[in-house]
């Protein structure tokens, strides 16, 4: 039986700490559970990690630049207006969200909800990641905003900062209600409302 890479290891790990993580939680699951996921043996964990906040951290910023978050391209997709990029990013989102009945956010909401308290290391990663997302969604505002789209002259940056902000609100209320309507009362305010 072929050994498996030190790099081979440590990308299974995070693997299963994105799987893991968000199905049940950073508190809902051991690091036994995680390299039970992952097929490696426990002690193979600390020689990539020294804690399951470490494998946590590099978890989302794995989950972030990995692809996992490929909805983000819509936001750039050439072949659709920046307000129509905008809208459809968030209509896909809700029926990604409803696919699977409302049990859970992504791994940055989730993260977010339960962790932003009680770990500095996982806010700081959580609060480079919606930096970044933030800056996207307004980058597709201040297009639509060049492009004579949206009427609302307010900064975008400002404008991203509180669309996903409410986004990231209308998703938990969602997974409470265990129904698409807050996210759908989002898409239709935004639209009909702020971004006009």
């Amino acid at each position: 039986m072929a050994r498996s890479s030190s790099h081979d290891v440590r990308d299974r790990l995070l693997e299963a700490g994105v799987q893991t993580f968000s199905k049940s939680g950073f508190n809902g699951c051991s690091v036994q559970d995680i390299t039970d996921a992952a097929g490696v043996p426990k002690g193979s964990f600390y020689n990539h990690f020294e804690s399951k906040e470490a494998l946590a951290a590099a978890a989302l910023e794995h989950y972030w630049v990995s692809g996992t978050c490929d909805q983000l391209g819509i936001l750039t997709c050439a072949s659709l207006s920046p307000r129509q990029r905008l809208r459809r990013y968030f209509e896909v989102a809700t029926s990604d969200i409803a696919k699977i009945n409302f049990t859970c956010g992504c791994l940055v909401g989730n993260m977010a909800a339960e962790l932003s308290d009680h770990s500095p290391v996982i806010a700081a990663k959580l609060s480079d990641i919606f930096r970044g997302w933030s800056r996207q969604v307004g980058a597709c505002i201040r297009d639509a905003q060049a492009a004579g789209e949206i009427e609302s002259t307010a900064d975008p940056d400002q404008l991203g900062i509180f669309v996903l902000n409410a986004w990231e609100g209308a998703v938990l209320r969602a997974r409470i209600e265990k129904t698409e309507r807050p996210l759908r009362q989002f898409v239709e305010t935004l639209f009909t409302s702020l971004l006009h």
